[in-house]
């Protein structure tokens, strides 16, 4: 065997032994991601999840808005992702406590009874103003002591929220997506499927509230979202009683 030969072979098993590393490390960084990802999500694999639906509040049938499919859409993807599994209900057909699947729960008090039942249990210190009458604080939110007050079509609010019940480390935690329109909603979505690996990052296995602001949808869609602020600490407080008798339902 001539050195030429000698050489040819070495090389051959230098990038053999390169591409295995690869492999191993791409194979090693992307497990690490999806493990990453499933326990913020809290759902490892064959896990089961409860995906509620509101309905759509401007008809009297039976119905969920296009904007509220397409958010759902969006979850179902980021399960699917995990390797769990998913039911679909009605907001009026969920009878079963927080803590023991992930939950993703869509939609406004207005429009789904077990958005309102999680905010009066976890967020004590948020109201929405669900009354039909129009007016500059129809859909409103009061946080703490401040208000968001929407321009429909101009400037809208979402909340997002991952929850968790009690101090239970086995307890799987409740995601909100409570906007002030159905558009709203899918936005709120779509931010968690972009950013849940730098939330993951930040908040862990750590509940959180944020506040988002969706920008000129009238014009680009649920695309544009702007993090307003980390209201954690306000809407988990009880409002003061003089806030409490403000115009707006409590949830």
């Amino acid at each position: 065997m001539n050195d030429d030969v000698l050489n040819i072979i070495l090389g051959l098993v230098a990038t053999g032994i390169s591409a295995g590393l690869g492999w191993i490390s791409r194979t090693y960084l992307w497990n690490r991601k999806l493990r990453r990802q499933q326990a913020f999500l809290g759902l490892p694999e064959n896990a089961e999840s409860l995906l509620v639906v509101n309905r759509d509040p401007s008809t009297s049938e039976p119905a969920v808005h296009r904007f509220d499919v397409f958010a759902l859409l969006e979850l179902a993807a980021l399960i699917k992702d995990c390797g769990a599994h998913m039911q679909m209900v009605t907001q009026d057909n969920v009878q079963q406590s927080f803590g023991e699947r992930t939950e993703f729960c869509v939609g406004g008090p207005g429009s789904n009874r077990r958005m309102l039942a999680h905010m009066a249990a976890m967020l004590p210190g948020v109201r929405v103003n669900v009354a039909p009458d129009p007016g500059p604080d129809q859909g409103a939110f009061q946080i703490g002591s401040e208000r968001y007050r929407m321009e429909p079509g101009v400037a809208e609010y979402v909340m997002l929220a991952r929850l968790t019940a009690g101090e239970r480390r086995e307890a799987r935690p409740v995601f909100l997506f409570c906007g002030q329109r159905a558009i709203t909603n899918q936005a709120a979505t779509r931010y968690l499927a972009r950013n849940h690996e730098r939330l993951a990052r930040k908040y862990g296995a750590n509940s959180f509230v944020l506040l988002l602001k969706v920008v000129n949808s009238q014009a680009y869609g649920p695309d544009v979202v702007e993090l307003v602020s980390d209201v954690t600490r306000a809407a988990q407080a009880p409002l003061p009683t003089a806030t409490s008798r403000t115009s707006h339902r409590a949830p």
